[in-house]
């Protein structure tokens, strides 16, 4: 049973440069440590940004090679997204629903995440960026270099931004840990709670992180207590790939 927080700290990682397809994402957080005079301390999470990891990774379609579907077209008809990013959800996810008749769409992602339009961002008028071919995988990767580079025992969250289907506006979910356990068990008065303990981390992270524009893709939360694992978000899915 993960041992109680009493307080923590959060911080976004800032100024940090736009990323590039390609880009080494750990070596560029480590310079961004360098340039601010941040040192990492045993125990920290880093936050990560879903978008920049997709972007690092390439993952990027251009919407001139898709070609929507009968139901695609349908479907954008009913919510005004376009018909090619909507063949791309489809493409991405094993089902779907709409949380209103106009919209939004909710997906559940080929990889088992239920997220509005199976976690696609748009990329402009031409493109699109999906999301990482494995997260966990992702993170992983991620927290071994920052752990070679910055010679401390971190954690890696990634995050993406979600709308809910019975509420508007966005939140912070995680799709993606390495370091963490991504379930927190609780106890009071004898009964056992278990806790989606990687989205609680996110969505601290959230409120520094912001949405779409605010430009700040890392965060580092100290101070919070937590039982290391690598069993990544997928261990608490209900529906894994």
């Amino acid at each position: 049973m993960t041992a109680p927080t009493s307080g923590f700290s959060a911080f976004a990682l800032e100024p940090f440069p736009e990323i590039q397809p390609g880009d080494d994402l750990a070596a560029i957080i480590t310079d961004a440590l360098t340039r601010t005079c941040t040192e990492l301390r045993d125990g920290d999470i880093i936050v990560v940004a879903s978008k920049v990891v997709s972007i690092a990774e390439k993952r990027y379609v251009d919407l001139a090679g898709v070609t929507p579907g009968p139901e695609a077209l349908d479907l954008s008809a009913k919510t005004g997204k376009p018909a090619k990013v909507v063949q791309l959800i489809l493409d991405s996810s094993s089902e779907y629903f709409l949380a209103s008749e106009r919209g939004p769409i909710i997906a559940r992602h080929t990889l088992g995440y239920q997220l509005t339009s199976a976690g696609i961002d748009r990329a402009g008028t031409e493109g699109a960026w999906l999301l990482p071919v494995d997260p966990d995988a992702s993170a992983r990767a991620l927290r071994d270099a920052l752990v070679t580079s910055t010679r401390t025992q971190v954690a890696v969250v990634i995050t993406d931004s979600d709308g809910r289907a019975d509420r508007r506006g966005a939140t912070v979910i995680s799709i993606g840990v390495a370091g963490v356990g991504p379930l927190r068990t609780t106890e009071h008065d004898g009964r056992h709670q278990e806790e989606t303990f990687t989205d609680l981390i996110a969505a601290a992270a959230g409120i520094i992180l912001g949405q779409r524009g605010r430009g700040a893709p890392v965060a580092v939360l100290r101070g919070i207590s937590y039982d290391p694992s690598d069993e990544g978000v997928s261990a608490m899915l209900h529906h894994r790939p």
